[in-house]
């Protein structure tokens, strides 16, 4: 059973920073990618990156890109997402998910295509506020 565990979220100014990571235990196989969605109070949860398990290569929205970077540790089997000069709209849950459809994962993030993820981590609060 894949087990995604998030940590990292808090208070945090604008232009300020914060690092998510997310835990993963359980997954089989090589080929997935696993990466984070975020969901603002009134809005529908969107993809913001991810990365493939089988070549590393990373993947992010137009609205994080430059300021996000994401990366994984698989010594520790953790994936982090380093953010940097927050904004206001950042404010969102942040939500660990992993799936095995490496496509349609990454057409969520760069083009906002709604998809059906395999797994997901119980979510941590990120608050960009003055």
């Amino acid at each position: 059973q894949v087990q995604l565990v998030e940590s990292g979220g808090g208070l945090v100014q604008p232009g300020g920073s914060l690092r998510l990571s997310c835990a993963v235990s359980g997954f089989t196989g090589d080929y997935y990618a696993i990466g984070w969605f975020r969901q603002a109070p009134g809005k529908e949860r969107e993809g913001v990156s991810c990365i493939s398990s089988h070549d590393g290569k990373t993947f992010y929205a137009d609205s994080v890109a430059g300021r996000f970077t994401i990366s994984r540790d698989n010594t520790k089997n953790t994936v982090y997402l380093q953010m940097d000069r927050l904004k206001p709209e950042d404010t969102a849950v942040y939500y660990c998910a992993a799936d095995q459809n490496v496509p349609k994962y990454v057409r969520a993030v760069v083009h906002g295509i709604p998809m059906t993820i395999g797994s997901w981590g119980q979510g941590t609060q990120v608050t960009v506020s003055s």
